[in-house]
């Protein structure tokens, strides 16, 4: 794709993008990704089933929309989700369908043009990049003694990007004049939440597809200066930690960071932005804790973990054990995928503590009150809950240690 676009650069910028985006092949494809994604319907209420049934017409509408410049982009519709870890909720947007393709569409031009630009310590939302990659880095700064920690916090942060500053970063790669004006046009789509409907005078859409690629764009800069200071810095989109060797150079990389960010009109928050010594204090990074020479799950994760699992282990429950493990393995295997790289005891506690729950539920059918006891584990040993097809968290970090030394 950066091949092709190359034909229409000049000085750096590119200057002919907007056929490229309602191309009918990038549209198509656009609209298969967006079909893919499933999601719910925005404020025309077409879902994506309503959309893939007339997909030609749709698609020959957008086509022709965006190149007699007549497309329009519709409100997003707010719904709010629960917060992992707390009883708040959290905004997000739902753009409709249509307007999901146009983003799709758009990102699948722009992505690669920002992509050559963006530092290799940036993670999220990139190609061939992710989690564990940024957790790598870190236990290997931690291994090599950048014990000191700057724990930065941007606050709210998809929510107070200045547009104006966003659209100027823009334009140092983009000076197609359609395509700049089909972003402005997201960038301003109105908020339809119940009966209430606004345009937010900073931010990006919450929910939006093209969000994570502008979120990037815009903390590109300040990657480079870091890196260019000689500070280790390992970003997960607004979530990044600066390693350091010693307390001074932690101080001089905050103070730093302090002074870009208020330049760019964003904001740290107060309390969760600090340093601190990994060793003695920890911190919290992507869901993990990094205590020492410990990683644990953070303990929002735990707890959020422990809860999922309460709820599928109640005394009352009236389900057979092969349907209970099943549900309990099916949650398991995707959790053990994401903290594999945790300390080996956390999996074999968890194993335990949860045989014990389901021990629990068992005594209950043979009328005995309370939690297992030790003759409960004579009568149910752990081989019983094997042979019930319960997935061991223990069992799969064995396994995964021993193909890790291979």
């Amino acid at each position: 794709m950066l091949t092709t676009l190359e034909q229409g650069v000049r000085g750096g910028r590119w200057h002919t993008l907007i056929d490229k985006v309602y191309a009918p092949l990038n549209l198509f494809a656009a609209s298969a990704s967006v079909i893919g994604n499933r999601g719910a319907a925005g404020v025309d209420h077409q879902t994506v089933a309503e959309f893939l049934a007339n997909r030609a017409a749709n698609l020959d509408r957008l086509y022709e929309a965006l190149r007699t410049d007549s497309y329009r982009p519709q409100a997003v519709r707010r719904v709010w989700i629960p917060k992992p870890g707390s009883k708040e909720q959290r905004p997000l947007g739902v753009p409709t369908v249509r307007d999901r393709v146009v983003q799709t569409a758009l990102l699948d031009v722009l992505e690669p043009i920002f992509e050559a630009t963006f530092s290799p310590y940036s993670y999220g939302f990139r190609h061939g990049r992710g989690c564990h990659q940024a957790l790598g880095r870190v236990e290997k700064l931690l291994e090599d003694g950048y014990v000191y920690v700057v724990d930065a916090d941007l606050k709210s942060y998809f929510d107070t990007i200045p547009k104006g500053r966003l659209m100027a970063r823009l334009r140092e790669k983009v000076s197609d004049s359609r395509t700049l004006g089909l972003i402005e046009m997201l960038l301003e789509q109105g908020v339809l939440d119940g009966l209430r409907e606004w345009t937010p005078e900073t931010g990006t859409p919450q929910g939006a597809v093209l969000s994570p690629l502008l979120a990037n764009i815009y903390l590109n800069p300040l990657d480079h200066r870091l890196d260019e200071a000689g500070f280790a810095l390992v970003r997960y989109a607004d979530d990044f930690v600066i390693l350091c060797k010693s307390r001074e150079e932690a101080e001089a990389a905050l103070a730093l960071v302090q002074q870009w960010v208020s330049e760019e009109e964003l904001t740290l928050h107060p309390t969760k932005t600090k340093i601190v010594e990994a060793g003695t204090e920890g911190f919290d990074f992507l869901g993990y804790r990094f205590q020492g020479k410990l990683k644990l799950p953070r303990g929002k994760s735990l707890k959020k973990f422990k809860d999922a699992v309460r709820v599928k282990t109640k005394r009352t429950n009236g389900h057979c054990m092969p349907y209970v493990c099943a549900r309990l393995s099916s949650q398991f295997r995707g959790w053990f995928t994401y903290f594999r790289h945790c300390q080996w005891s956390v999996f074999r506690d968890l194993d335990g503590w949860i045989r014990d729950r389901l021990r629990s539920i068992l005594r209950r059918r043979l009328r005995k009150r309370g939690r297992a006891l030790r003759v409960d584990h004579q009568r149910w040993p752990n081989v019983f809950f094997q042979r019930h097809g319960l997935y061991s968290l223990n069992a799969a970090h064995v396994r995964f240690v021993q193909s890790s030394l291979r």
